[in-house]
């Protein structure tokens, strides 16, 4: 595609990572156009191969490559012809994602469907019992990334992330690596022959489910490991799926957690919350909220699933005893929470940095947690998933709930009553 719109993605995941972005364009001008991205195809593959020497290529496209429709498997097969041999020994994936169709989890959800599609063609399929492959889904905390394999590995050592982007947007001082940790080829190669896959992101992989069970006729499970239910969920699945027993490490993490979770649930209860973000994300948040207590007034999902999500958020919310009071956006965006944020306000926000505006405007506190965030500085860095995420989700809400009451309570011989050092 063009240049400025592959500059676009880059800088947003740069200034929500704060680590460079490494992508290269084909700079598709008006030429291109009108004639075809073929030319710049051949030219762009060559000069990445040349340049950054990789052992894979995974290309997608941008808007105006779908507008007029250019055939990435033939330009692909095109370019190899033409490189007289310098891609022979390149594996090239590809993938359609026009930017006008869904959203950042549809391109997701059709990279990854591509990608091991096609890294599997030829690969005789033979089941390793002990093999389990998980697909994180578009997770922006690279925490969470961490924690999920370190509870995976309690279980063994055949438990592999496919599409691990966690030390790619985590490198440290020095020399910058252009490859820095991620998911073995030979390990997404095989990923067909594993015992089950489990998604992390049901929505975020719709697509990629219908391979793993019809072309690959593997289990697959989806798990959503964000406060307690959500991550017991996922623990007791690897503990089916690999026959062991739960580790005690991981029972004495749970039991940290429930006890914190005690110990604040008496300032989280009956809290009125609007929250927003993508489905996956959404559906992990408010289970956690209903666990404690407070009440998701406003739950808006602008790229909400036609299909299912909505049902399933609405399971979640039958566990609350405020259920009747809990609204469900999807297909809404910011600018019609602003306007219910007016006739039916909240105490706080949970969102992204986009909130800020929001808070301008109607003073309701924004604690941010989502995607993107890029006025706060390395929050990426925690998990929000299983008991250890769980805990920072309950420290960050919960403090920021207290900073509210602070807040609230300073003005002397007034509310400075309240004023309390322990809380």
């Amino acid at each position: 595609g063009s240049h400025g719109c592959v500059a676009y993605f880059r800088s947003y995941f740069t200034r929500h990572f704060k680590e460079p972005t490494p992508c290269v364009s084909d700079s598709m001008s008006e030429s291109a156009a009108v004639f075809g991205g073929l030319a710049n195809m051949k030219d762009g593959l060559r000069n990445c191969n040349a340049l950054y020497k990789p052992e894979m290529i995974s290309v997608s496209t941008t808007c105006m490559a779908e507008v007029i429709g250019d055939d990435l498997n033939a330009f692909v097969i095109g370019a190899r012809d033409d490189a007289e041999g310098e891609l022979d020994n390149t594996l090239i994936t590809h993938a359609h994602t026009p930017s006008f169709v869904g959203s950042h989890i549809t391109g997701y959800d059709n990279m990854m469907k591509s990608t091991l599609e096609q890294l599997s063609e030829g690969v005789a399929r033979e089941v390793d019992e002990e093999r389990i492959n998980i697909i994180p889904g578009f997770e922006p905390y690279l925490g969470s990334l961490k924690e999920i394999k370190k509870i995976s590995k309690m279980f063994g050592d055949k438990i592999i992330m496919i599409g691990d982007h966690e030390e790619q947007w985590d490198t440290g001082a020095g020399e910058y690596k252009l490859y820095a940790g991620g998911t073995k080829i030979a390990d997404a190669k095989t990923a067909i022959n594993a015992k089950a896959t489990i998604s992390l992101q049901k929505y975020s992989t719709i697509l990629t489910a219908k391979t793993i069970k019809n072309k690959w006729k593997q289990t697959y499970e989806a798990c959503n490991p964000i406060g307690l239910s959500g991550t017991d969920a996922f623990v007791m699945k690897l503990a089916e799926l690999t026959g062991k027993e739960v580790p005690e490490e991981l029972k004495q993490q749970r039991a940290r957690f429930v006890d914190a979770m005690q110990d604040s649930y008496p300032y989280m209860h009956g809290k009125k919350i609007a929250i927003w973000g993508d489905p996956d994300f959404l559906l992990g948040m408010v289970s956690f909220l209903v666990e404690m207590g407070s009440i998701p007034t406003h739950i808006v999902c602008n790229n909400a699933p036609r299909k299912g999500w909505e049902d399933d958020m609405k399971a979640i919310l039958s566990k609350s005893a405020r259920a009747a009071e809990c609204n469900i956006w999807g297909g809404k965006d910011l600018w019609h929470l602003r306007s219910l944020l007016f006739t039916e306000p909240v105490d706080f926000m949970i969102g992204n940095v986009y909130g800020k505006e929001l808070y301008r405007d109607t003073k309701i506190p924004l604690i941010r947690i989502g995607f993107p965030i890029f006025d706060r500085h390395h929050l990426h860095r925690y998990s929000i998933s299983g008991y250890e995420g769980g805990l920072n989700l309950l420290t960050w809400i919960t403090n920021s709930i207290l900073d509210q009451l602070d807040e609230e309570t300073k003005q002397i011989a007034q509310t400075d009553y309240f004023f309390d050092a322990v809380r």
